[in-house]
């Protein structure tokens, strides 16, 4: 009985010791602040990053559910890629056709190369037949004058002579089409090597895409929404997860003008949560807004100019969010306390029992 009843004091006190420290708290935050640290309401948010699909398909698994905390590079969910499989099999198809094409190109080249030889050859052959005809040719037309061989002689070295030249010209026109043969297949050449580098460009963005389709965390965090259900037919860009980074986490509160203008980036704040006001979280301030956050009238008094709220943004340090990354949740309201004056001390309640 005895025992009994002194569990139930400590259980009062506790709760008594607890009730005092949050009425100290709040009393703190709207009156007792000294000169020089000024204090706003706001609530605990962080950083959301969507994970979504990069390609349209479908969801074939989700690994993770709602409150989970995941690591960088974890992954997450899988898209369906059958299809994506199947263009990358016609892709290394298109790749091998086309190595057997510039194969095929390069060996036409070197049969246009040997036809251009022997076209060449054959020049000379012919060039060297025109030669022998002219000179025949002059000794007919010499021995003509004496009547030392007949007309017909004359007429048939002439048609030699003629034949000659003809059998030169046709093939110097044969050894141009060689030429140009040439120039066609090495053409062909450079296209299909262009089409092999296209069928690998488009292998690698395929494979690309099959790789995107295992969704991973970017960072550390905690899953806050499974926006969609394995089986559903996304599109481009549809969101499958919500995260939230617990090492990106601050608190958004307002100050009055006369206040907000004398935060400076980089000070000290002290946060405490409503949910656990017997903490001090230190943080610093990281934003201060440039623009009221309240629409001035067309004319205005000094004393409505005291009235805008500007607001700030005070974050947390990382390496203390990653010692306490279980405890962290985000939309937790609370109060933030900023030192407007380094010159001046915390209080003390600001000082005890500060998280490290």
């Amino acid at each position: 009985m005895r025992s009994s009843r002194k569990r139930w004091l400590i259980a009062l006190l506790v709760v008594v010791l607890a009730a005092g420290g949050y009425y100290a708290w709040q009393k703190l935050g709207r009156d007792n602040l000294p000169p020089g640290i000024a204090s706003g309401n706001g609530r605990i948010e962080a950083v959301e990053i969507d994970i979504a699909t990069k390609t349209p398909g479908r969801i074939r698994e989700i690994l993770v559910r709602e409150g989970d905390f995941v690591t960088t590079g974890q992954v997450l969910a899988r898209m369906d890629t059958t299809q994506l499989e199947a263009q990358l099999r016609q892709a290394e198809a298109q790749l091998r056709r086309a190595i057997i094409s510039v194969d095929t190109a390069k060996s036409l080249v070197a049969q246009r190369e040997a036809e251009k030889k022997s076209a060449a050859a054959v020049i000379a052959q012919r060039n060297a037949e025109l030669d022998t005809a002219g000179r025949k040719l002059q000794r007919s037309e010499q021995l003509i004058r004496t009547n030392a061989v007949p007309q017909q002689v004359l007429d048939d070295d002439r048609a030699a002579a003629e034949g000659a030249k003809a059998a030169v010209a046709a093939a110097e026109a044969q050894l141009a089409a060689s030429e140009a043969a040439i120039s066609s297949t090495r053409a062909q050449v450079v296209d299909a090597e262009a089409s092999i580098d296209a069928a690998r460009a488009a292998i690698e963005s395929i494979k690309a895409d099959i790789n995107d389709s295992t969704l991973k965390a970017p960072r550390d965090g905690r899953v806050q929404f499974r926006v969609a259900q394995p089986g559903e037919v996304l599109a481009a860009g549809g969101r499958v997860l919500n995260l939230v980074d617990l090492g990106d986490v601050y608190m958004t509160f307002f100050l009055p003008t006369a206040q907000a203008g004398r935060v400076a980036i980089g000070a000290d704040v002290r946060i405490v949560l409503d949910a656990a006001p017997q903490y001090v979280i230190p943080a610093t301030a990281s934003f201060v807004a440039n623009v009221a956050q309240f629409t001035p009238k067309t004319v205005e008094t000094e004393e409505e100019r005291q009235k805008l709220m500007f607001r700030i943004r005070a974050h947390i340090s990382p390496e203390l969010l990653r010692r306490y990354i279980e405890q962290v949740k985000t939309g937790l309201p609370g109060r933030a306390f900023v030192r407007l004056d380094p010159n001046v001390e915390w209080p003390a309640q600001l000082n005890e029992k500060m998280v490290q």
